[in-house]
């Protein structure tokens, strides 16, 4: 007779899964999760308004309206020469010269006679008299006179005044992350300064008696901290404020006494480690006692424990420890809520669907993330699955999403590719 039998315990079946949902529990879909946060979270930051220089990376805080007209007026869009096409004839042509020329910034000041043509450069506002600008490789010229093949249509080569922006019209909407590229049209219609969110300011905090500072001497059972670098990191490629919250040991008190001081140094903390229901869980612990807390069994792999909560009004993410599962749910769930929380709004990151270079038996009751990369236009996964392989994160480029429902994929079936890039 079995000890188990003798005690009167009868052992579980084996499943050698720990993704399999326990009887009697219900998980949260990932998409039921993300509809809860985005209905349940608005705007904590406030705003400020910064110089165009001073700007990059900031987020909108009202709508950008252009000044003046980009461009302001017509002019050339390539060297050569500038005349009214209403002058020509039929066939080849020959237009007498005059003398001067028009240059971007140095107008040419006077009006172009009908029917002779002025020498123009790019950009040069187009002088009175001149509609059509014949290019320079097009031409054959000498100090009096130019001549060029029939075929120049009208209005050739120029662009015109407000062609690109009009005055008055609104060129950037709220809750546009401002890029180089946005400053640039900015700058072109008038604007030197704007009015922006303040950056959310997001803490990081790192939980477990068995964490050592990188660098440090690590005695037996200890691992290095991965995830506060890690996560500090990804919050500043958001473009959010990192703030540094350190790592707490699993002591009530002092994560208690850590939490009460983030609350009044930052809009939103993440946490890694703690989240479960387990005895040394604090996190979760903590925030069931402040009457604010929510534990999704999150339905993804890699992943499962969520905690969400809030402590002095700051909202709280306490994400699983394991640093593969960190960066995972902090790029799927954390992500689009500090967008909402930043004054960015909700946006979900862009997939591609690419043929798979692997295949997969997936079985049914939870989404999955794969670490992925794409070579000659075809996404590889990282050879093994295990939320421990924290070198799977560097090798790839992104993450593959598989769907909620069991699924067969075969080598060239389409799958979801995401780049890290799509959730910045």
């Amino acid at each position: 007779m079995s000890k188990a039998t003798e005690a009167g315990l009868t052992p579980p079946p084996l499943r050698d899964d720990c993704f399999a949902l326990p009887a009697g529990v219900d998980w949260t879909p990932v998409d039921t999760a993300l509809e809860r946060l985005r209905v349940g979270l608005d705007r904590v930051v406030g705003q400020e308004t910064l110089p165009l220089e001073a700007a990059l990376g900031r987020v909108l805080a009202a709508d950008v309206v252009a000044l003046r007209a980009n461009p302001p007026e017509p002019n050339a869009a390539v060297d050569g020469y500038g005349f009214a096409f209403a002058a020509l004839g039929e066939g080849d042509q020959t237009l007498p010269l005059i003398a001067g020329r028009a240059a971007a910034g140095v107008p040419l000041g006077h009006a172009v006679p009908e029917g002779s043509a002025v020498r123009i450069l790019t950009g040069a506002a187009l002088p009175e008299g001149v509609d059509t600008v014949v290019l320079e490789e097009d031409v054959s010229a000498n100090a009096r006179e130019i001549a060029f093949r029939a075929g120049v249509t009208p209005r050739a080569n120029t662009r015109r005044a407000g062609e690109d922006v009009a005055a008055g019209d609104v060129i950037l909407r709220q809750g546009v992350r401002l890029g180089p590229a946005e400053l640039a049209l900015a700058a072109a219609t008038g604007l030197g300064a704007v009015a922006v969110f303040e950056r959310l300011r997001v803490g990081v905090l790192s939980t477990g008696d068995e964490l050592v500072e990188p660098g440090q001497a690590a005695g037996a059972g200890q691992i290095y901290d991965a995830n506060r670098v890690m996560l500090l990191g990804l919050v500043g490629e958001m473009g959010f404020a990192p703030v540094d919250l350190g790592r707490v040991a699993d002591s009530r008190a002092d994560l208690r006494q850590r939490l009460d001081d983030a609350a009044g140094r930052v809009d939103v903390i993440l946490t890694s480690g703690g989240a479960s229901n387990g005895e040394e869980d604090h996190m979760s612990a903590l925030l069931r006692e402040a009457g604010a807390m929510q534990t999704w069994r999150m339905a993804v792999k890699p992943g499962r424990p969520l905690a969400l909560g809030l402590w002095g009004g700051r909202p709280v993410f306490g994400l699983p420890g394991n640093p593969v599962a960190a960066l995972v749910c902090a790029l799927v769930f954390a992500r689009p809520a500090m967008g909402v929380l930043a004054g960015r709004g909700w946006a979900l990151p862009q997939g591609y669907l690419l043929p798979a270079a692997f295949e997969k038996h997936k079985k049914a009751g939870r989404r999955e993330y794969l670490r992925a990369r794409v070579r000659e236009g075809c996404v590889e996964v990282f050879a093994s699955e295990g939320s421990g392989r924290i070198s799977g994160l560097s090798w790839a480029e992104g993450l593959v999403e598989l769907p909620d429902g069991a699924l067969e994929v075969a080598r060239g079936d389409a799958v979801r590719f995401i780049p890290y890039a799509s959730f910045l």
